[in-house]
């Protein structure tokens, strides 16, 4: 499987107290495909990710720990003219504000060129996010190439809405590009910004041509739409959250691996669920899977068992 779009170096405080307040930082990486690759990675599915990086420190660092995290790099490309883009993250249980420098980034000048990259490693799937085509006219063009049939791949889309990167835009680019892709994961939130509903009945009017549609519901759970079945909701488990930052990508990452396996309806929405609470226990955007025999226990289990399950720092489950 193959993620396509920017990937950035992330800065952390690396001490309690008010950002303004914190000496010392951490560097980590993120951005909403890489995360994803990272995430599939560690579940066990062979993942790439392709995009641009600055020939600098920054993106020397980030190919070296996506590739050490068992992310295939050889489609990516390091630009020579423009920076990695950068974002600074204030970490919270409630919310985590993020300063992003990402403006003239060697992702922003990615363009339709990088089609020949992503034929070359033949993926099966390609993951695509829609912070990517709001970066700049040629990551448009290079998002909408991806999605153009026919193609040899199938393409998954990743709403991801973000109110800055699209300010002064019509919203229906973006519905535009999802009603191209093959499965479509958005939140009930961004549902309402890009097509005015966050009701899973009316989505699916207003989204008919994916085969396969995730709406998710934040804490509430997530429903299923695809072709020829009914609707699946599944409800997402208690977390005793650390930070929000990636569960999203998480999801996404744990649904589609469940999803290649061929597994059924509730068992992907329940992989998505229990990956991104292995982010929500960490100020990590990528938090490492939960462990094996927790994640086995409550994909068999009853509905009962699962509404009661509680998830905390310790992967520990608590009913």
């Amino acid at each position: 499987m193959l993620c396509v779009g920017e990937a950035m170096a992330v800065f952390a405080p690396a001490e309690p107290g008010p950002a303004h307040a914190v000496r010392t930082w951490r560097r980590t990486i993120g951005g909403a495909e890489s995360n994803v690759a990272r995430a599939l990675a560690a579940l066990g599915v062979p993942s790439a990710w392709a995009g641009a990086v600055g020939d600098d420190s920054f993106g020397r660092a980030l190919l070296a720990e996506l590739a050490a995290d068992g992310v295939d790099v050889t489609g990516a490309y390091t630009d020579p003219a423009r920076p990695t883009g950068l974002y600074v993250k204030e970490s919270a249980a409630s919310g985590s504000p993020m300063r992003y420098y990402r403006g003239g980034s060697a992702a922003s000048a990615m363009d339709p060129s990088l089609v020949s990259t992503v034929d070359s490693l033949a993926p099966r799937l390609v993951h695509l996010s829609g912070i990517t085509p709001a970066l700049s006219p040629g990551c448009h063009d290079l998002v909408r190439a991806l999605l153009a049939t026919p193609r040899e791949w199938l393409v998954s889309f990743d709403v991801n809405w973000r109110p800055a990167l699209w300010a002064g835009r019509d919203p229906a680019e973006v519905a535009d590009l999802a009603a191209q892709a093959d499965l479509v994961l958005t939140g009930d939130d961004e549902a309402v910004h890009v097509w005015g509903t966050g009701d899973p009945g009316r989505l699916r009017e207003l989204l008919p041509s994916p085969a396969t549609v995730v709406l998710k519901h934040g804490e509430r759970g997530a429903t299923l739409l695809e072709h020829g079945s009914a609707p699946v909701f599944e409800p997402a488990p208690a977390v005793d959250v650390v930070e929000p930052v990636g569960a999203g990508d998480a999801f996404a990452a744990g649904f589609l691996a469940a999803t290649l396996r061929g597994e059924d309806a509730r068992t992907r929405l329940r992989a998505g669920h229990l990956q991104a609470a292995a982010t929500l226990l960490t100020h990590d955007d990528v938090g490492r899977p939960l462990p094996s025999d927790v994640v086995a226990g409550l994909l068999r289990a009853d509905d009962p068992a699962w509404a009661a399950a509680r998830l905390s720092g310790e992967a520990t489950v608590r009913g």
